[in-house]
């Protein structure tokens, strides 16, 4: 077999399941798994793949820091706020995780009645500075300055003490069979805290976050009560998503 033609292949079945078991992928073609391996150097010293233990996962675009992500609005993001927004209900305790889509959340929650936010992002808490009705309680720790979130022994300390109604999950990417996924591991232990906190948790993602796979699971997909989307979302990403048990809101 050609290297062209392997490498075709293993960008093939990182595009399907989301990663990629060296081992596994040399057994199935009758390779050697240096020779696999080897060509998973070279794809990821091209930018093709992220190698990580035992194979490779797909690229993810660099992230920028949170302040310029925090500037780049879409109207997209927009549309999940406000129907995330519109799901909070009198007197509810409200779960706000770190993120510019959440942040959008925030600009869209209802100002008619009154509810508690609970946030680790002191950014999300700030934007809440002028909100009439909203009670705002902010839990502590070491900062994750990527995401502006606490992180740590501090903060899941204090996240223990409360019992949203609803949380919004933020991640980086969700994959039918890895789930929702982000890239760093204490600030995706914290968010699986959050949601063992939680009676619902809902989790709005635009959708280039569809299909794909960060380094660090945070859950499967059946551990969320469901995902706020475009509604533009394809009829095969939608049944899949339903398929896991998820409830699939549409922002119109």
């Amino acid at each position: 077999m050609l290297t062209s033609e392997r490498k075709a292949l293993i960008l093939a079945r990182i595009r399907t399941d989301g990663r990629l078991v060296a081992k596994t992928f040399a057994e199935e073609l009758s390779l050697s798994e240096d020779t696999v391996r080897r060509d998973l150097r070279e794809m990821a010293g091209d930018g093709l793949l992220l190698r990580v233990h035992g194979g490779a996962l797909p690229i993810q675009p660099d992230l920028a820091d949170f302040s310029t992500r925090r500037g780049v609005s879409s109207d997209e993001k927009r549309r999940l706020g406000t129907r995330a927004a519109a799901m909070i209900r009198p007197r509810q305790i409200v779960f706000l995780d770190g993120g510019t889509t959440n942040a959008e959340i925030v600009r869209a929650l209802p100002r008619t009645f009154a509810f508690t936010v609970v946030t680790h992002s002191p950014t999300i808490a700030g934007e809440l500075e002028h909100h009439p009705s909203a009670e705002v309680l902010l839990i502590g720790g070491r900062l994750y300055k990527h995401s502006m979130v606490a992180v740590g022994a501090i903060a899941s300390a204090g996240i223990a003490t409360v019992r949203p109604d609803i949380f919004f999950l933020g991640v980086t990417a969700i994959h039918p069979r890895h789930g929702f996924s982000t890239g760093d591991f204490e600030e995706a232990a914290i968010k699986r805290q959050i949601v063992s906190q939680s009676a619902e948790t809902w989790v709005p993602a635009t959708l280039d976050k569809l299909d794909a796979a960060s380094p660090v699971t945070i859950m499967p997909l059946e551990a969320a009560t469901g995902v706020i989307v475009a509604a533009g979302i394809g009829r095969e990403q939608s049944d899949l998503l339903e398929g896991a048990g998820l409830r699939v809101e549409r922002a119109s």
